[in-house]
């Protein structure tokens, strides 16, 4: 054992304490009480030692005679079968611990997590945690989790199962920082079941395609087992090829041929269909590459216009017309377009996903976007606060209202137990969404029902919104379903109001309880100008109940499948109910100078009949406006993207002459190609290139240059990932991604001195992790891994609590004991000092004396005779000064006796002179 301490230096505190306690002994030579003096400079000395030393912080430092061990225990996917395996292991060796000895569990895959802090109980954790990830092994972030189990300035064991394979992470630096820590790393080899698997490691398709070309393909397959199969290859998620394949032990390349069909940037995947394989994550593999041709346009509408398809495709675009259900899900799906046209399309047929793909299509990969007019467009469509709305350069809000006819407004909401979730939130959100669109003198009403009808906001104008607003979102769900009476209490609350329109919107996903006269009721209604909508949520909803309540009622009726639409149909509703923001008067419109559009007006402007009433964005140019100053034509840029609204129809109805007019297919080809983006699609290679736990995109351009670029890289389900863009060379860039498998598409900006601006394109993939690599135990690292921190491979269970090789020195603080030990004795020492000692220790210090001077009697003879010599010797040199002082002592008194004597009789002879001149 030995004493260390934090701060030596304070000691020297105790140099000047010395002269206090110096100074405390001379000032008390005069003390009668020698063993009260003696005892209490004792106790002041022991008590400024104690103090000072605390000071100091002086720690007791025992060697470490427990074994902690915390168990790393791997739970990836290369291993997932070994957890029982594991548990056996574990719990043997808890067999063979000491009493005193503690122990941690500890799982890991991608992250680590501890499934049993450090303590002496038995295994207590029920299951493994699966929230630890399968697809990598990340054994350096499990080491570092696994060290901080163990308590400051202790040693410890680590005991690592895993095959060594890891695939994030730095394994070899961890361990280096264990050694620094006096912590033992042992491993225990997990040995992989062989697995049959078989993993797509390639897909190698020829950088540059057109469309049209018979491609040649290759995909390599890697195998541990012979076995037969099918391969499956894909374009743009189309499969177009399926054959048999023989797969052979080893490597394993397949050649395929076909006609590129697509065009843009094209996805291919390849995905093998095997039985008894171990892994499904590395069958399938897909690379991006861009296929060359003339413009492609997708052409989204309902109603067939065949004239608008052969005026696109004269002027030499290609065209493929889809209707509002088969809009792609994904956004590969809309990348291989150069521009998108919505022809009088309803955001109610539209789920809010395909709307956010689209906004992303055209503002990260600068796909065009045109939106002509119809009565299912722009707010009559509901795209009011929508991802559309925002890459148009118009709002679907008029501004400037006063001319709109009254409205009363009843939302009618399904409030029951099945209604819980995303959909009633999705519904009172809409709800709160369409207070926006109304005026202050409009009227808002919003009943709330399950069983019965509850009346959250009786109608009446809405001089408050917000306070509207929190009372729909504070709405919570309830119990049954009962529709009959809650249309009852929207009838009466509606009917009554003297305004020009009143409209009912019902939204239900259930059933109702009692089946009544609903068409009297809405008869009656309808003899008030009460119209009524019906939205049918989920497939529980009665469809012929609210399709025929809605026939009925002269309204509409919804059937809603994705809860997203919700907000577009009540944004819709609302718009419809006023029926104002259509502008169906014929008029001239005005055409503006300096767009570039006022060649096709040499001969004049034809008349249009209608249009919808929208407002123009401020950054938007609005080259085409009514007499109203409404924009018929806007354009803008919307970031990397340029869009269009049209706000008349390119069907005929609406556009009146402009259908006849001479140059009409011109504008109509203006307007798709001033939307086509401008990009070179060669100006940069990319690689995918993986470090451990680091995946980045290597990014080289064509030329040499110092410019910086901007990257927005966007996951098929158009998610933006975040990615940090650096120069590591002229030309040459890295920008960090994460380690998610999938496809991935990027858009590369990059701005010259001048101010001009170059766009990139391109997709790329990330693989699946080499967790799922075929490999075997990876005892090379391991064996290094061991050499570092001077463990051992574990081949007992018994092996793992046995005595560490260099035990940690612990430290225990003392302070607190001296500290207590220092206040008992200022308690005695001031007890001392006002009390004095016990009479019961001064009679033991007197017998003590007395035994010495008893022991002093015994002082052996030769002793007493050297001390009479002595004595003597002392008495004979005494000097004769002395012996005359002697003498002269007596003479010395007598003579001041007289001296006394004189002095007194003058005295009295004074008095006695006084007392006369009294008389």
């Amino acid at each position: 054992m030995q004493i260390e301490f934090k701060y030596p230096f304070i000691l020297l505190i105790f140099l000047p304490i010395a002269f206090l306690l110096y100074r405390y002994w001379k000032q008390t030579r005069t003390v009668t009480n020698r063993q009260e003096r003696y005892l209490i400079l004792f106790l002041r000395s022991c008590i400024f030692l104690l103090l000072i030393v605390a000071l100091a912080i002086p720690q007791v430092v025992l060697p470490q005679k427990e074994t902690p061990v915390v168990f790393v225990m791997d739970r990836s996917a290369s291993v997932q079968d070994s957890g029982a395996q594991q548990l056996e292991w574990l719990e043997k060796s808890l067999q063979n611990k000491n009493e005193k000895d503690e122990y941690s569990v500890l799982s890991f895959g991608e992250k680590a997590t501890i499934e049993q802090m450090m303590g002496k109980e038995g295994l207590r954790f029920p299951k493994w945690d699966e929230g630890t990830g399968k697809d990598h092994t990340n054994i350096e972030g499990a080491i570092s989790l696994a060290s901080s189990v163990f308590s400051n300035n202790s040693g410890g064991r680590i005991v690592l199962f895993t095959d060594g394979n890891e695939t994030m992470g730095n394994l070899t630096e961890a361990a280096k920082l264990l050694k620094n820590r006096s912590i033992e790393l042992d491993t225990v080899l997990l040995d992989p079941h062989q697995y049959e698997d078989t993993a797509v490691t390639e897909v190698e398709v020829p950088s540059t395609l057109y469309e049209g070309e018979k491609a040649a393909v290759s995909v390599t397959i890697e195998s541990n087992t012979a076995k037969t199969g099918l391969l499956h290859f894909y374009e743009n998620n189309n499969k177009i090829i399926s054959k048999p394949i023989d797969i052979s032990e080893g490597t394993n390349i397949v050649p395929i041929e076909f006609a590129v069909e697509q065009a843009g940037l094209v996805t291919f995947k390849a995905e093998v269909e095997l039985t008894n394989d171990a892994y499904a994550e590395n069958n399938k593999l897909q690379v991006v590459n861009m296929v060359k041709t003339i413009p492609q346009i997708l052409l989204v509408q309902n109603s067939p216009n065949e004239a608008l398809v052969q005026t696109l495709e004269a002027a030499g675009y290609k065209v493929e017309v889809r209707s509002s259900i088969q809009l792609p899900t994904v956004l590969s799906g809309y990348l291989n377009y150069q521009s998108i046209i919505f022809n009088n399309i309803a955001a109610t047929d539209i789920t809010e996903n395909q709307m956010n793909l689209v906004e992303k299509s055209v503002k990260d990969f600068g796909i065009g976007f045109l939106m002509t007019g119809g009565e299912n467009s722009f707010g009559l469509g509901g795209y009011f606060q929508t991802p559309i709305e925002k890459l148009l350069p118009v709002d679907m809000d008029i501004k400037g209202k006063k001319e709109m006819p009254s409205l009363a407004l009843m939302i009618v909401l399904d409030r029951s137990g099945s209604m819980d979730g995303s959909k009633f939130s999705l519904a009172k959100e809409a709800a709160a969404r369409s207070v926006e669109l109304l005026q202050e003198s409009d009227t808002l009403g919003f009943i709330a029902f399950d069983d019965k009808p509850w009346v959250i906001v009786e109608p009446k104008p809405l001089k408050n919104k917000e306070e509207v607003v929190d009372k729909i979102r504070s709405v919570s769900v309830g119990g049954g379903t009962e529709i009959y009476g809650s249309l009852v209490e929207a009838y009466d609350q509606i009917s009554d109001l003297d305004v020009k329109r009143k409209h009912i919107i019902l939204l239900t996903d259930g059933q109702s309880a009692t089946n009544n006269n609903y068409e009297e009721l809405i008869n009656n209604g309808s003899k008030k100008n009460v119209t009524l909508s019906t939205v049918a949520l989920g497939a529980d909803a009665d469809r012929n109940l609210l399709e025929e309540l809605a026939e009925f009622g002269a309204g509409r009726f919804y059937d809603v499948q994705d809860s997203t639409v919700i907000p577009s149909i009540l944004s819709r509703e609302t718009v419809m109910a006023t029926r104002t923001y259509i502008e169906d008067t014929p008029f001239y419109p005005q055409i503006k100078s300096g767009y570039g559009w006022d060649s096709l007006f040499n001969q004049g402007v034809p008349e249009m009949n209608a249009y919808i009433a929208t407002s123009a964005k401020s950054e938007s140019a609005v080259p085409i406006v009514s007499t109203k100053e409404d924009p018929i034509l806007a354009e803008w840029q919307y970031g990397l993207g340029k869009t269009i609204a049209f706000t008349s129809d390119v069907n005929g109805a609406w556009a009146g002459d402009w259908a006849r007019w001479n140059q009409w297919s011109s504008f109509i080809t203006k307007m798709v190609a001033n939307t086509l983006p401008q990009y070179d699609s060669e100006a940069y290679s990319l690689t995918v290139e993986k470090e451990k736990d680091r995946t980045y995109l290597s990014v080289s351009a064509d030329q040499l240059s110092m410019l910086p670029i901007e990257t927005t890289i966007t996951s098929e389900r158009g998610e933006t990932i975040e990615g940090n863009t650096k120069m590591i060379a002229p030309g040459k860039y890295e920008v960090d991604i994460g380690n998610d498998p999938g496809l991935y598409f990027i858009h590369v900006k990059q701005t010259d001195e001048d101010g001009n601006i170059s766009v990139y394109q391109s997709g790329f993939t990330i693989p699946y992790s080499d967790e799922y690599l075929i490999t075997g135990i990876n005892e090379e690292k391991m064996e290094e891994l061991l050499a570092i921190t001077g463990g051992i491979q574990l081949q007992k269970e018994s092996q793992a609590f046995r005595p560490l090789k260099d035990p940690a020195k612990q430290k225990q603080e003392i302070t607190e004991v001296l500290l207590f030990i220092s206040f008992l004795l200022l308690f005695i020492e001031i007890a001392i000092r006002r009390f004095g000692l016990p009479v019961t220790l001064l009679v033991s210090l007197d017998k003590r004396r007395n035994v010495k001077d008893k022991k002093d009697r015994f002082v052996t003879k030769e002793k007493k005779e050297a001390a009479v010599v002595q004595k003597k010797d002392v008495q004979q040199q005494v000097p004769i000064r002395e012996k005359r002082k002697k003498q002269e002592k007596p003479l010395k008194k007598a003579k001041v006796d007289k001296e006394k004597t004189e002095s007194e009789n003058h005295l009295d002879q004074l008095l006695e002179m006084k007392r006369k001149k009294k008389r």
